[in-house]
């Protein structure tokens, strides 16, 4: 199964999806993470997924174009999380899948609350992970689903 997570910048959401799918889903599951807009990975969705447990060492913002023509032409699910008329999906044999989260960044809040709402989306996308994960069986066993 693929499995593309794409948002706006890929800097943030679909980097936290990416990291925790790759901890609990298993390897039937080919993960990628690509945004219509690319900008560096935020040093604090770094430190939540470290939180987390998951390995940061090879995060790095990707272009959709970035991607291979293999993993593209049989992509079977693009999860986004962001307006459609940002991350336009011209794929049309993937599942289309819309996770409506809040931006952790949006609003002007220091580094504390901005921290807490990075932990609350990680968390929040963990939760979607895992009920994906247990319907289409990609729940790597004994994976951290708490």
């Amino acid at each position: 199964m693929k499995i593309l997570f794409m948002g706006e910048t890929n800097s943030v959401r679909s980097q936290l999806a990416e990291a925790v799918a790759k901890n609990i889903f298993s390897e039937q599951a080919h993960l990628e993470s690509a945004g219509a807009h690319p900008s560096p990975v935020h040093p604090l969705a770094v430190k939540a997924l470290q939180e987390f447990g998951a390995d940061t060492g090879l995060l790095r913002s990707k272009h959709l174009d970035e991607l291979s023509d293999d993993f593209l032409h049989d992509l079977d699910f693009v999860i986004t999380f962001c307006p459609d008329e940002v991350c336009p999906i011209k794929l049309v044999n993937a599942k289309k899948i819309h996770w409506t989260l809040p931006d952790p960044l949006a609003g002007g809040v220091d580094e504390n609350e901005q921290m807490e709402r990075f932990r609350h989306t990680l968390q929040h996308i963990k939760t979607q992970l895992v009920e994906f994960g247990r319907e289409y069986g990609v729940l790597k066993e004994g994976a951290n689903v708490h």
